[in-house]
């Protein structure tokens, strides 16, 4: 099959089909005459199992080396090996200190807002302030 119709299959972007074949995810047949990528069967499972890992937070470095050790028992993915846990759990980890650390900008944020005084309307400074872009959003 060609990358439109594994695209359609699988809900990935024809561009992230390319992008997991560069990092040796995906490795298509080539055409002879025209070069053209072609896809087997047993690449849609590997694009979901790949789109799983993804939801789960792994970046696709860590994708390829968990992926061949995983295995699909038809209704989830699973890790083939005990070993794999080890690896699993420090992804795991390492999200979960990822999350720690945006509760605590969500704590920080909540705090200035609830001792921001009101907004007052006439202040030319507060009105001028809140017109001009956030230093993030520039």
């Amino acid at each position: 099959m060609r990358i439109g119709t594994l695209s359609r299959l699988t809900g990935a972007s024809e561009r992230s089909l390319r992008h997991y074949e560069k990092q040796g995810l995906l490795h298509p047949l080539r055409g002879e005459a025209n070069g053209y990528r072609e896809y087997r069967e047993d690449d849609v499972r590997t694009v979901r199992h790949i789109r799983t890992l993804l939801a789960a937070g792994l970046n696709t470095a860590a994708i390829a080396d968990l992926l061949p050790c995983m295995v699909d028992d038809g209704d989830e993915l699973a890790p083939g090996c005990a070993g794999l846990v080890t690896d699993l759990n420090r992804e795991r980890d390492r999200i979960s200190a990822a999350v720690a650390e945006l509760v605590s900008s969500l704590d920080v944020l909540d705090t200035l807002i609830t001792a921001a005084p009101a907004q007052d309307a006439d202040d030319p400074a507060c009105v001028a302030d809140a017109a001009e872009p956030s230093p993030a959003g520039r």
